[in-house]
């Protein structure tokens, strides 16, 4: 069964939209994964690693928005510091699909 939680758990969860400005191979982590530098409007430039090489390349990700969980601890994964997480759902063959916005809005806007 699903624990369910309240307003104000769900409330400290900062979930935002940003866009992908650049994205490269990241050779050195141990699942195949991109390294993703997302600007997330007044908060800046974010690094992200994504283990979603199976359904994007590195040029289809530029420009594409990303919902992102943006007060996680940073992670150390290789020798890179992942700042915020992207999200995303697992389809049938376990390949990450992004959880994105069907119309475009501002770098930075909070979840609602």
């Amino acid at each position: 069964m699903m624990q369910t939680i309240d307003i104000i758990d769900f409330q400290k969860v900062d979930i935002r939209i940003g866009t992908i400005i650049e994205a490269k191979e990241f050779s050195r982590a141990i699942k195949p994964s991109y390294q993703l530098f997302i600007d997330l409007g007044p908060l800046g430039i974010k690094k992200s690693s994504a283990q979603i090489t199976d359904l994007y390349s590195c040029e289809s990700l530029i420009g594409k928005q990303v919902v992102c969980i943006c007060n996680l601890k940073p992670r150390q994964i290789a020798n890179f510091i992942s700042e915020v997480l992207v999200t995303g759902f697992s389809n049938e063959n376990g390949e990450i699909v992004l959880a994105a916005v069907d119309q475009p809005v501002e770098n930075g806007t909070k979840l609602h």
